[in-house]
């Protein structure tokens, strides 16, 4: 590859690689640049100036122009080193491979350990006491209020059937009477 750089010098050497900002890698590098002759001398002819360098990183910043110079060197193909006996395997990062079907580690579920309740303690249980029971410390289990069982006493839970009870402004059957709001003086008869 030819690289004229920003100075007129020319650069000449195997491409190796570049990057985003155009800097080049060159190898085996050698540099060219043309030297002009001395005012004093009557000679008014430009002579070039080579010099070796070896391998070069060139700031893209400073890259004018790129040519190829040659072909690009001959690929082996791999006659000179036959293959081995090996299998060829996906390179991993230590972590042995899931079987099929199964999920691969680390997302397999949760850890054990880690976060809420063991699985045994969040399983459903069958009650120790036939319907009502339950273990110590537990509510009876029994329908919710209002779906069977017995009904509540009157006056309780629910208003009373139609034609039945305090007229409208009343308090129900089983309260005490209302008395006047505090601060007045109570009414007599």
């Amino acid at each position: 590859m030819r690289v004229t750089i920003q100075d007129s010098r020319t650069l000449v050497g195997t491409f190796m690689a570049f990057d985003k900002h155009m800097n080049l890698v060159l190898g085996d590098c050698e540099e060219y640049r043309k030297i002009k002759a001395k005012k004093g001398a009557e000679k008014t002819e430009e002579r070039e100036e080579k010099r070796t360098l070896g391998l070069v990183l060139i700031r893209g910043e400073n890259v004018v122009s790129l040519s190829v110079e040659g072909p690009p060197p001959p690929d082996n193909d791999g006659k000179e080193m036959p293959g081995g006996p090996g299998v060829g395997r996906a390179a991993g990062r230590g972590l042995p491979a899931a079987p099929l079907g199964a999920a691969p580690a680390g997302l397999a579920g949760p850890v054990r350990g880690v976060g809420g309740p063991a699985a045994g303690l969040m399983a459903a249980q069958a009650p120790a006491m036939g319907r009502g029971g339950g273990g110590p410390g537990m509510m009876p289990r029994g329908p919710p209020p209002g779906y069977g069982g017995m009904p509540p006493p009157p006056g309780y839970g629910m208003p009373p059937p139609m034609g039945m009870g305090a007229p409208m402004g009343m308090p129900p059957p089983g309260y005490p009477p209302r008395g006047p709001p505090p601060g007045f003086p109570p009414r007599g008869p």
